[in-house]
């Protein structure tokens, strides 16, 4: 009897510690019409009570949020993505720098145009780094794809 009890705990450790693999940040992403031709791409991130996310200009030592879109002959980015949500610049003793970061969400908008009248997506990824006060979670990348264009 226990040779199976621990049998079976050992073959339950394995599911319990990827069981608490953290994911206190989720993202979510959408595509808005500005204009007959101009579209707002989004990237929200809902961040856990204690955790942050860095911003795109976060300061030395951590990895900033960052922003890659596929190419499409059909959209053209303008300008550089936008952040919207409450920035904290504040010391961190760990990285020794002033950081910006993001508590709770933030939003990132990046406006494109569409060429032409066909539907198409806006793909891409976002890499991230999030941390609380103890501990910083490896970068993680997300990809996403949204729909512009057409009627």
């Amino acid at each position: 009897m226990k040779k199976l009890l621990v049998a079976l705990c050992l073959f339950a450790l394995p599911v319990l510690a990827l069981a608490q693999e953290e994911n206190p940040v989720k993202w979510a992403f959408t595509s808005k019409k500005v204009n007959a031709t101009t579209y707002e791409v989004t990237a929200t991130a809902t961040i856990e009570k204690g955790w942050h996310v860095y911003a795109q200009e976060a300061g030395e030592g951590p990895i900033p949020t960052s922003f890659k879109f596929a190419k499409n002959p059909l959209v053209v980015p303008n300008g550089k993505v936008k952040e919207v949500g409450k920035l904290h610049k504040a010391f961190d003793k760990n990285f020794n720098s002033e950081l910006k970061y993001y508590e709770n969400a933030v939003t990132f908008v990046q406006t494109v145009t569409v060429k032409g009248k066909a539907a198409t997506k806006v793909k891409g990824s976002v890499e991230f780094m999030v941390c609380d006060d103890h501990q910083c979670l490896p970068p993680a990348e997300v990809e996403f794809a949204v729909n512009v264009g057409g009627k």
